[in-house]
């Protein structure tokens, strides 16, 4: 009875230690698929035509392409995020060499996730060398922060430089859970400015920063910096990206009067790029502006049709705005947009052009986007609810 009962402790034992071994195994084995060790070793997954298609005619998907386009290798590229869900926000990535530059991180505390994951691509250090958040909009920084469950882009990623608003009349809680997330970061040993130290070249900030070989972030003077607005979102830092005769324009959500006197205050070249100013609302994208800057190609990061984020007003307002549409028009159309409203998508969202890239190695620029290349005037939705100027480019 007692050898039965030895054989049968080391028959446990030997499958206890089995168990063991599988398990190990199996952890071994998710670690290096998750690295990419094992990519070319597992078959990819059958799809059908249908599946494998990039997109239906009006430029959206059923897929949330969370990924972007094939990795870009261009000396910089500038990349427009789609941002998880059904809301209009800001988050972009500048990478410069071996800089990488985020502005704003919205839509919603959740995009944290898929922000990061992005960005992981791209920033394999898991150092940002700047951060930019343009003004106090849960919509522009709520991402830094997260969730209880979901870590913000200051717990994911160490952060070296960070420039932010001067002034805000914002007393929400995403905005001081945003202060006490970047004062922690600050601790932990990033430096930070906001954008009139930076244009007063105060306390170590500088007006300009060369981010890689002949490629400068450069802050622009915004008047309600020091001034009293009644818009919020005239409290957005403005940033001019320059590479060669190559010029990028970023103005967060700067509404008219901020385009005037930012037309006023600062020497505005042509540019290749525009990110279209407060998601393409009507009061925003202003001739002011666009006369001056002219611009070749415009992101519109917000999700298309989005009925519900101003439920009282007419589809004409919805972003991207017929006013926006028609400004816009007869200097370019080259406008894209990362995702579009939908009311049966899982989210309530669909991409549109998906991730849009925008890259140069300091000569022509290029757009690559990771569901479609369909300009936005070309989609089904546009020719649903808005018309093309008969003076636009490309007209009939």
């Amino acid at each position: 009875m007692a050898k039965r009962r030895k054989n049968t402790r080391r028959r446990r034992a030997a499958a206890l230690l089995v168990a063991l071994l599988l398990i190990a195994a199996i952890i071994c084995g998710y670690i290096l698929w998750s690295k990419g060790y094992l990519d070319g070793f597992i078959p990819s997954e059958n799809t059908s035509d249908e599946d494998s298609s990039s997109g239906s005619s009006d430029g959206t998907s059923n897929e949330d392409n969370s990924s972007g386009a094939d990795i870009v290798t261009d000396e910089l590229s500038i990349h427009f995020l789609m941002l998880g869900n059904k809301y209009s926000g800001d988050c972009t990535l500048i990478k410069a060499g071996d800089t990488e530059i985020l502005i704003d991180a919205g839509s919603r505390a959740s995009s944290a996730e898929t922000i990061a994951e992005y960005v992981s691509e791209y920033c394999e250090d898991g150092v940002l060398e700047y951060v930019i958040a343009t003004h106090a909009d849960q919509d522009h920084i709520s991402g830094f922060v997260g969730t209880t469950k979901i870590p913000g882009i200051f717990d994911v990623f160490e952060c070296e430089t960070i420039i932010d608003f001067p002034r805000t009349d914002k007393d929400t809680k995403v905005y001081h859970d945003y202060v006490e997330k970047r004062d922690a970061e600050v601790e932990s040993g990033a430096v930070h400015y906001t954008a009139l130290e930076c244009w007063n070249e105060t306390d170590g900030a500088k007006r300009s920063y060369e981010i890689a070989d002949g490629i400068t972030m450069n802050i622009l003077y915004n008047v309600f910096y020091e001034e009293k607005s009644s818009d919020e979102n005239n409290y957005s830092v403005c940033l001019l990206f320059t590479q060669g005769e190559n010029h990028y324009l970023f103005t967060g959500d700067l509404e008219e009067k901020g385009e005037e006197a930012l037309v006023e205050n600062n020497d505005l070249p042509q540019c290749k790029l525009f990110k279209a100013g407060h998601h393409g609302s009507p009061t925003s994208s202003t001739e002011a502006l666009l006369s001056v800057i002219r611009p070749e190609i415009v992101v519109v990061s917000c999700c298309c049709g989005n009925e519900t984020e101003y439920p009282f007003s007419s589809m004409d307002v919805v972003f991207p705005s017929q006013a926006f549409v028609d400004r816009v028009a007869p200097y370019t159309d080259k406008i894209y947009v990362p995702t579009v409203y939908s009311e049966t998508a899982e989210g309530g969202f669909e991409a549109m052009n998906g991730n849009v890239v925008v890259s140069s190695d300091g000569g022509e620029v290029n757009v690559s986007c990771s569901n479609n290349d369909i300009l936005f005037k070309d989609t089904e939705w546009f020719k649903k609810y808005r018309t093309w100027p008969e003076n636009g480019v490309g007209a009939a």
